[in-house]
Order: C-alpha cells, then sequence, then structure tokens
C-alpha cells in the first residue's frame, strides 16, 4: 500500500526514439561517365538531323588532307632533284584538290533532274574518249619500230594519247574515272526507270550492254584494275537495285572474259600482267619489272614503320626504290612513314565513309539518290580495298589508285565529284531537309554553298506495288511512276 502523499512511481512507458533518417540514395552516374555513356553520347550525335553530312565531309576532308601530305612527302626529294623546289608535284595536286572542291560544290547543288538528263550524254563520252585513247594507242604501236624501247606515240597537234591518258595540251585526262561517275548516273537513273522489269533477263540485256563494251574499251589499252572497278561499281548497283543472284555471275563471266582476253592479247606494255602473275606464282624472278620486287617492297616498307613510322617524310623506300610509290603504293609510304597507327587511321576514315554513304542510301527516299549514294560508296571502298589488298599482298596489284590519296589529278577530281553527289543525298535526308527548313541557313550561305534541300513527301499506299531496293527496303520508283508500276504487274 501507497501511503498518502506517496506518489504513484509506477514506470510510464518511454517515449519513442526519434525516427531515424534514411541514407540517401547514391547520386546516378552522370551521364557521361563510363563505357555507355560514351556510347549514349555518341548515339545521340548520330542521331541529329545533319549527321551524315557533316561525318560525309569529315571523312572526305581528312583524306584529301593526308593525300596531300603524303604526295609532298613522296614527290618532294624528286622535285628538288629535278626543279630545284620541292613543291612541285603537291602544288599541282593541290589544284586539283581545288577543282575537285569546285566540282563537289556543283554536284552539291545540282538537282536530280539534271543528273539524270546528262546521264546517258556523259556516258556516251566516256565510252568516246576511251575508244578514242585506244585506236591512238594502237596506232602509235603499229608505227613503233620492233625492239624500239620507247612507243612512238601519235600527235595530233595539241592531242595525244599515252598509255591510259589523254594528253589534251597541258592537260592530262584519264577517261576511265570519267567512265566511273558516268555508270553511276546511266545506270541508277536507268534501274530506277525500268523499276520491276529489271528482274527480267530481257530488260537486264541493256544495263549489260553498255558495261560489257567498257570492259572491252578499257582491256584494249590494258587497264585492268579499272575494268574490276567497273565491275564492282555496277554489281553494288544491281545488288541495291534487288537483281536477282544469277545476274552476278553473268558479271563474274564478264570479269572472266576481261582477264582472258588481257592475258592472250597483251598490249605493247604488259607488266600489269606481271603483276597478276607474280601472286599466283611467287617464284618468279624478284628484280623482273612488274614481279615480285614491287610486292616485296611494299611490305618491307610496312615492316619498317613499326607501330608509329620512323617519321613524315623520313622514308627511305621513296628514294626512288618503290615503283610507284605517289600512286598506287602510297599506301606503303603511309604504313613507313606513320606506322601501324597512321594506317589505322586512314583504314577508320574509310570505315566511316562507308558507313556514312549507306546510311544516306538507307535513309533518303528518292530511288535515284538511293542508287547512287550506294554504288559510289562501294566505289570508294571497293577500289580501297583492291588497293590496299594489292600493297599488304592479299589481291594482285592492279594499279588502281588510293582514293582521295593518291597522287593523280583526275581521280581526285571525280571523286570530289562524286563526293558532292553524295553530299546533296546526305542533306535530302527526310531529318535532315526538315531541319534545314525549320531553322535555315542565312541566304548569303544558301547562294554561296547550296539551296534548301527539298522536303520529303507523304508515303503512300502504293508504294507497295513497285520493287524496293534490297539496301534500304524502300519502294525503288517513285509514286506517280505509272511505268514502274504497270509493267511491274505484268511482269
Amino acid at each position: 500500500m501507497r501511503g498518502d502523499g506517496e506518489q504513484d512511481t509506477a514506470a510510464a512507458p518511454a517515449p519513442a526514439p526519434p525516427p531515424v533518417a534514411p541514407s540517401p540514395a547514391p547520386a546516378p552516374a552522370p551521364p557521361g561517365s563510363g563505357i555507355l555513356g560514351w556510347v549514349d553520347a555518341l548515339r545521340g550525335l548520330l542521331d541529329r538531323p545533319l549527321a551524315s553530312y557533316y561525318l560525309l565531309l569529315s571523312s572526305v576532308g581528312l583524306l584529301v588532307f593526308i593525300g596531300l601530305a603524303m604526295v609532298f612527302s613522296v614527290t618532294g626529294i624528286d622535285n628538288y632533284a629535278t626543279t630545284g623546289s620541292p613543291f612541285g608535284s603537291v602544288l599541282k595536286q593541290a589544284i586539283f584538290a581545288v577543282i575537285g572542291l569546285v566540282a563537289f560544290w556543283v554536284c552539291q547543288r545540282l538537282p536530280v533532274r539534271t543528273f539524270r538528263a546528262v546521264a546517258a550524254p556523259l556516258l556516251i563520252a566516256a565510252f568516246v574518249l576511251m575508244g578514242f585513247v585506244d585506236l591512238m594507242g594502237w596506232l602509235s604501236a603499229s608505227r613503233t619500230p620492233p625492239g624500239a624501247k620507247e612507243t612512238q606515240w601519235i600527235h595530233l597537234g595539241p592531242i595525244w594519247a599515252e598509255d591510259l591518258w589523254l594528253h589534251l595540251g597541258g592537260v592530262q585526262i584519264q577517261p576511265a574515272e570519267l567512265a566511273k561517275v558516268a555508270l553511276v548516273v546511266w545506270g541508277a537513273d536507268l534501274l530506277v526507270r525500268k523499276g520491276r522489269t529489271i528482274l527480267s533477263w530481257r530488260e537486264l540485256f541493256m544495263p549489260l550492254l553498255p558495261v560489257t563494251v567498257a570492259l572491252l574499251l578499257l582491256v584494249g589499252y590494258n587497264d585492268l584494275g579499272s575494268m574490276i572497278c567497273l565491275v564492282v561499281l555496277f554489281t553494288g548497283l544491281l545488288w541495291a537495285a534487288g537483281a536477282r543472284l544469277p545476274v552476278f555471275g553473268w558479271l563474274g563471266g564478264l570479269v572472266a572474259v576481261g582477264v582472258l582476253a588481257l592475258i592472250l592479247l597483251p598490249a605493247e606494255k604488259d607488266y600489269r600482267l606481271a603483276r597478276i602473275k607474280v601472286f599466283f606464282d611467287p617464284s618468279i624472278d624478284p628484280n623482273a619489272e612488274g614481279g615480285r620486287y614491287q610486292y616485296l617492297r611494299g611490305l618491307w616498307a610496312i615492316g619498317n614503320g613499326g607501330w608509329f613510322g620512323v617519321g613524315l617524310g623520313e622514308s627511305q623506300l621513296k628514294w626512288g626504290r618503290l615503283p610507284n610509290a605517289h600512286n598506287d603504293f602510297i599506301f606503303a609510304i603511309v604504313a613507313e612513314e606513320l606506322g601501324v597507327v597512321g594506317c589505322l587511321v586512314v583504314l577508320v576514315l574509310f570505315g566511316m565513309l562507308t558507313y556514312t554513304g549507306l546510311r544516306i542510301a538507307r535513309r533518303v527516299e528518292d530511288p535515284f539518290r538511293r542508287l547512287v549514294a550506294a554504288a559510289i560508296t562501294i566505289w570508294f571502298v571497293g577500289q580501297a580495298i583492291i588497293n590496299i589488298g594489292g600493297v599488304v599482298g592479299l589481291m594482285p596489284i592492279t594499279g588502281l589508285p588510293l582514293p582521295f590519296i593518291s597522287d593523280g589529278g583526275s581521280a581526285l577530281v571525280v571523286a570530289l565529284g562524286a563526293a558532292g553527289m553524295l553530299s546533296s543525298a546526305a542533306r535530302a535526308e527526310p531529318d535532315c531537309a526538315r531541319a534545314m527548313h525549320a531553322r535555315p541557313p542565312r541566304k548569303w550561305v544558301r547562294l554561296l554553298w547550296a539551296p534548301l534541300p527539298p522536303l520529303p513527301r507523304a508515303r503512300s499506299e502504293s508504294d507497295g506495288d513497285v520493287p524496293s531496293t534490297r539496301a534500304t527496303g524502300r519502294p525503288l520508283v517513285p509514286e506517280g511512276s505509272s511505268r514502274g508500276r504497270t509493267r511491274g504487274r505484268s511482269s
């Protein structure tokens, strides 16, 4: 019992402890950290509307810059010994690069209808020039006495032909380079006009006939490299258009016939044939012209470069020890002076150009631009593979230059013009066109550089009635082309 005044000492319940604040969650990693962050950032850059356009400009521009640097490195010594100045060849190549930039600018501005209008005349002009060079070569060879060390070339005033070149005064033109871009434009126009009928053998005869004539003309003056390049180019056109597989068997047969003709009817200078023989028979005398000498010297240059090279301008083989070091074997000098790292830079740039070209071909809606983009991309990458493969010994040496890098004015001008056509297609991508119309450049930029691209058209159900390109899955014939739809149903 508790007495009076005695308080209740029963323990009251203890107050609850204050709640403990939860520990804050770890802050998320910033979006730019880690490999996934870099991947997301790269994906974001590629998703931008003008990504294809800027990728094309950067890859082509860097390849041309590397080409000018390597041409100066290779030719500077010979130029100094002959003229007292090391800048002769590189200045000439730089002038052709400026002309090529003008060709790029013109081709970027021209509308599709202009290219399609000049396709056939351009192809005919290329054939006429190749036939003229062929004829002049035969006439010159016939008037040259047997056993003469040099061919007595026939001159028609300031015009004369030498091997693969047509000389117009002080200007040299290689008709085979013009034939490449002419075949791209003409082939794309023809395939778009024929539509679904391109799947029939009767309609395929006309696309293949000019290719056959071109091959015969090229074999006439012994240009195996251009012959293979034309076949690769047109094969890419047919593949992108969705042609059937037997067609490629016919193209393989054309290549076999051309090579057989090259073997049975060698030209006055058959060193290109010797290059093919040495690929299949390595026991050929290494000191013979066109034999293993050039091949072995190229491999030595690659091995001498190591990882980082001997330094720009420090090559040993460019002192007259490697034939055509400035042209079809310039990649060997790149390997010697810039090493594996320099070779990887060149390969990455060509890989970026290939990705960009196929990306453009997949995204652009106009069927003519699609086929042109696919053909030009296959042309560039195919020629680069053939050139580099010959230098490293994986393919026969064909004499094809390395696009944008090898010394040669005609090849550089034509390649930059073709890149301008790719640039026009990149600006015509739907997202790019909408973005440029939403925020158009200033008027003086449009006047000096390129006009606004056309806005993309609305898709129609009738697009399902026409064939689609294999590269994109989109219709080959544009909406409103009744010829392609009508003949497609009847075939």
